[in-house]
């Protein structure tokens, strides 16, 4: 699931520079049994199957080996929403993270006394967290320095601040289907092209605080 979204275009070559690495850790390597099993039947009854404790635990142990001092951090629907200010505080501090993948039919509660921080994309379920965590990994990489181009790109863009969304952008054609861009943003005069992307970004960011 990691392979594709690790192996192309900016993430990679991020990657490939060495602005962050990745270490992956298989829970099925510390499962039980000739078939691995790491989850097992509620108890009290119920559907599905839930992770268990002990497979989690020795996957964070065996985790934190090459990683002794990192945040361990669980995808799951109950947690934080997770936000822009949050990757933001986690790029600057560069600090190494554990994601543990959350279930989709849910885990053991007392997998939650081993980590540090409950982190949720958004309230809904997934079939895993495997996608919530590449989430984290894509939003995180890029505040790192050298990911991006150009050190602007992140300064400017929706969320760089508490609230503040991005003005709107335009390039060629011109005009398309009897839409122009405005006029102020060919007129070369960058005094008034910031004064208008300054009052767009303010009337969106009140649209947005309205939803």
């Amino acid at each position: 699931m990691f392979d594709s979204p690790l192996s192309s275009s900016i993430l990679k070559r991020a990657k490939d520079k060495g602005v962050f690495e990745m270490e992956f850790v298989n829970l099925r390597d510390f499962g039980l049994g000739p078939r691995k099993q790491v989850d097992d039947t509620p108890y009290g009854g119920g559907p599905g199957m839930i992770l268990r404790v002990d497979i989690v635990a020795r996957a964070i142990t065996s985790a934190r080996k090459n990683w002794p001092r990192a945040k361990v951090v669980l995808l799951t629907p109950q947690g934080k929403i997770f936000s822009q200010k949050i990757a933001r505080e986690y790029a600057k501090k560069k600090l190494n993270l554990i994601l543990v993948c959350g279930h989709y039919e849910g885990f053991d509660e007392r997998i939650r006394d081993l980590v540090d921080e409950e982190i949720s994309v958004g309230r809904y379920i997934l079939t895993g967290g495997e996608l919530a965590a590449m989430v984290l990994v894509e939003s995180i990489a890029r505040l790192l320095p050298g990911t991006l181009g150009k050190n602007e790109s992140v300064q400017e863009e929706t969320f760089s601040k508490e609230g503040v969304i991005e003005y709107p952008q335009y390039t060629r054609p011109d005009e398309w289907q009897s839409q122009k861009v405005p006029e102020v943003l060919l007129s070369g005069n960058h005094q008034k092209i910031k004064k208008w992307r300054e009052t767009e970004s303010a009337k969106k960011s009140k649209k947005y605080q309205k939803l």
